[in-house]
């Protein structure tokens, strides 16, 4: 008996660890070696390790964090883009600054401003700008714009000019057609900031649309009034010059509602004479 004891005493008194601390040691010493052959990779291609990294992420169920698309609650509906509100100016300043203007000297019925999807539009009849079949702008008009201009000098924003007419048909050697007469409109303005205003060329573009975008009727003389117009749209900081204006109804097929777009240089187009009447109904 006093044999057995001894040799039971002996055994728990084993130098050793249970069986479990072999298991972690061995995992351990993995991980050391896995680490160790992560550092080693630090001299490789940093594509491929980068590659490799998010490989093991996703498998280890970490996702590697990424730009989210959300709308942005701080951002005022009013504005016109960063650009815009980096301006001296806030299109609430700018609005209500045109409008003291078209007050006081009342305008209300030839110059309306409006803040639409693609920017501030600010509409000027043709009546004050032109005289019928004309392009070259009435002294009348060129004071409007001056104070227009003045108004949106410091505006870091592409600026679109726009001619429209109404639905009555211009032949005159000058203006075969309604596309050329808004054209040459929106053109001689572009001219006008250039030239007398000091913008930079850069910034600035030309569209004609002819009859094809009407805001009223053309079955009255009212109608075809207020058709005839030019637009100084102040462009969103997604609509700009070199990209082109996104035209606001994209389904639009028919190949007459195109816009003839003309892009304005440096360089100046011949000043619009008076136009000769060859004969038919002239547009105003």
């Amino acid at each position: 008996m006093p044999r057995n004891n001894n040799n039971n005493n002996n055994k728990d008194n084993e130098p050793g660890s249970p069986a479990w601390m072999t298991t972690f040691g061995d995992m351990m010493t993995l991980l050391l070696v896995f680490f160790v052959l992560l550092y080693s990779f630090s001299t490789m291609d940093v594509e491929k390790f980068k590659g490799f990294i998010s490989a093991l992420q996703s498998q280890l169920g970490v996702l590697e964090g990424g730009q989210t698309i959300t709308s942005n609650p701080n951002i005022d509906a009013g504005t016109l883009g960063e650009d815009y509100a980096q301006a001296p100016q806030n299109i609430q300043q700018i609005m209500r600054e045109l409008d003291n203007y078209i007050e006081s000297n009342n305008l209300g019925d030839r110059v309306n401003v409006e803040n639409k999807r693609k920017g501030l539009v600010i509409s000027l009849t043709g009546e004050i700008l032109y005289e019928l079949g004309r392009a070259r702008i009435r002294e009348q008009g060129r004071e409007v714009l001056a104070m227009i201009s003045d108004i949106l000098k410091d505006i870091p924003n592409d600026i679109m000019i726009e001619g429209h007419t109404d639905n009555l048909p211009i032949r005159t050697d000058e203006f075969p057609s309604n596309w050329e007469l808004s054209t040459a409109r929106a053109v001689n303005v572009i001219k006008f900031l250039i030239e007398e205003r000091g913008f930079d060329p850069a910034r600035l573009s030309a569209a004609g649309y002819s009859e094809y975008r009407p805001v009223a009727e053309n079955t009255s003389p009212e109608g075809r009034a207020e058709n005839r117009r030019v637009e100084v749209v102040i462009l969103n900081s997604q609509y700009t010059v070199n990209n082109g204006v996104e035209v606001e109804n994209n389904n639009q097929a028919n190949l007459q509602n195109s816009a003839a777009e003309t892009e304005i240089n440096d360089r100046s187009a011949k000043d619009q004479n008076d136009s000769t009447e060859e004969g038919g109904n002239i547009d105003g």
